[in-house]
């Protein structure tokens, strides 16, 4: 579908747009300055690295240097990890060593924290010598990664080859080491130009991380398109609000955080044409406030595994079908099955198994993948229906499932008919080990605060009105905030704690 070297394609075509901007800063470079850039760093990397193919690990602050890299082990062939920064020294370890990685790239900012994880490795102090930093070291075993380097030949990835691996949340269970191929970033960022639309002049800010695949994808997706990646480091509320208003942003990736707290600094944004509000499910009231804001918000629903977007709704699809994550991308097929592995009807509930040009060839572990695909797709774990005309809703998880004195209760069953009650900002429901009943049926409510002292109450008596005696919460809990994964979805083991505590 397309050349694998992306960048050095578009910077052939339009090497004088503008390619890359850091919010808040006057540093701006034109897709020639950043094909440069990229040289240098495949230059770098290839002084340093194997002969052949390389994994390489990296743990840089959202930037230049990240987007480089990007596109560096892109356009040698070699396989990218970007590491999530935010996980414990432990978590860091046991995915280094699940990876063995050939190099692991790192900054200032993180360079001690990956020193930490390669010491906890199980193999000890020599499981990795190779860690870099793109800046000046401060711990022993750290090298700078070094500059002006030979040129290299490219030698770019055949479209099926695995370019990128990302784990997932590992919200309920082990982390999984997804594979992605040029294909599928391709494939993913094509798909959503149908759906969301693309013109030259586009500016794009990237506030998400980009160890995570909503902050990565902007990346592709710019140079595959040609318009302007603008990159703030880290969501702020006022901050992104601020770039939001006066940089000239026409599209962005959010998590329905993010959106509330953007609505409550007052963020305008004049000249955006795009939310993709990913993560978690969007309550109707903050899709409402969005409106009232003239906020163009797109609900969609991805994975991971599916290099970003399955279904994504236009605003228009979710005012007039309500709770809709829209119609599945172009390429992408999705099939309902019933606990029997066949197929549903619109209106059936069922598991969510998508196949596609977007889906990943498998993960890491062969036996994961073995279980997760079968002959219908990928089994994504979701619970959801479809209506006749293919658009999706997503109700909940498979493994999620309560099962309280024999009974089997589906949290977000629960979960919605606490949502509709008025005061109720944001609700999780979780099943709690309990010694009669195997487990019970316990929620973590965020109310408004004037509602605070009158919720429990009201969640309580609603439940009752509306729900089987057995799926009423046995346990209610107010609290602050939900917690959540850094790709926005529920954490339920936090959530958990929460209740414990």
């Amino acid at each position: 579908m397309f050349g694998t070297d992306l960048l050095r394609t578009r910077a052939a075509a339009t090497p004088d747009r503008t390619a890359l901007e850091l919010a808040e800063s006057d540093q701006t470079w034109s897709y020639r300055d950043l094909d440069s850039a990229v040289d240098e760093m495949a230059a770098s990397l290839a002084a340093v690295g194997p002969d052949d193919t390389a994994r390489v690990a990296v743990a840089v602050p959202s930037g230049v240097s990240f987007v480089s890299t990007i596109h560096a082990t892109l356009r040698m062939g070699w396989e990218l990890v970007p590491l999530n920064t935010r996980l414990s020294v432990a978590e860091l370890s046991d995915r280094l060593d699940r990876l063995t990685p050939d190099i692991v790239l790192c900054a200032a900012e993180t360079e001690s924290l990956i020193a930490d994880a390669q010491e906890q490795q199980s193999q000890g102090e020599t499981a990795n010598p190779r860690r870099y930093t793109v800046e000046n070291p401060s711990q022993p075993g750290t090298a700078e990664l070094p500059i002006d380097s030979p040129p290299v030949d490219a030698d770019p990835h055949n479209p099926t080859e695995t370019a990128l691996i990302l784990f997932t949340s590992g919200t309920t269970g082990e982390p999984k080491g997804v594979r992605l191929a040029v294909r599928n970033l391709t494939a993913s960022a094509f798909a959503s130009a149908l759906r969301l639309g693309v013109t030259p002049s586009d500016r794009w800010l990237c506030c998400l991380p980009m160890y995570h695949m909503g902050g990565l994808a902007p990346v592709i997706r710019s140079a595959l398109y040609g318009t302007t990646l603008v990159v703030q480091p880290e969501f702020d509320a006022e901050g992104t609000a601020t770039v939001l208003d006066s940089a000239g942003i026409t599209g962005v990736s959010l998590v329905p955080t993010q959106l509330t707290r953007l609505l409550d600094a007052g963020v305008s944004a004049p000249e955006l044409r795009t939310v993709l509000l990913g993560g978690a499910p969007a309550s109707a009231d903050l899709l409402d406030r969005a409106e009232e804001a003239e906020i163009p918000v797109f609900p969609t629903y991805g994975m991971t595994e599916t290099a970003s977007q399955i279904a994504t709704a236009r605003p228009a699809d979710h005012r007039n079908h309500p709770g809709t994550v829209g119609q599945p991308l172009y390429g992408t097929s999705v099939t309902v099955l019933g606990s029997d592995g066949e197929p549903l009807s619109p209106g059936e509930r069922g598991e969510l198994v998508v196949s596609g040009p977007t889906v990943t060839p498998g993960y890491l572990d062969a036996r994961q993948t073995e279980v997760a695909f079968s002959e219908h797709g990928l089994h994504t774990g979701d619970v959801g229906y479809r209506d006749d005309d293919g658009r999706l809703w997503v109700v909940g998880r498979v493994d999620d499932t309560i099962i309280t004195g024999g009974e089997l209760v589906d949290p977000a069953t629960v979960a919605e008919a606490i949502r509709s009650i008025p005061g109720v900002a944001d609700v999780a429901v979780v099943g709690i080990d309990d010694e009669e009943w195997g487990e019970r049926v316990a929620a973590a409510v965020v109310a408004e605060h004037s509602e605070r002292t009158a919720v429990t109450e009201r969640v309580e008596e609603h439940c009752r009105e509306q729900l089987a005696g057995y799926k009423i919460p046995r346990q209610i809990r107010v609290a602050d905030a939900i917690p959540r994964t850094h790709s926005g979805t529920i954490d339920r083991e936090a959530v958990r704690e929460l209740l414990a505590g």
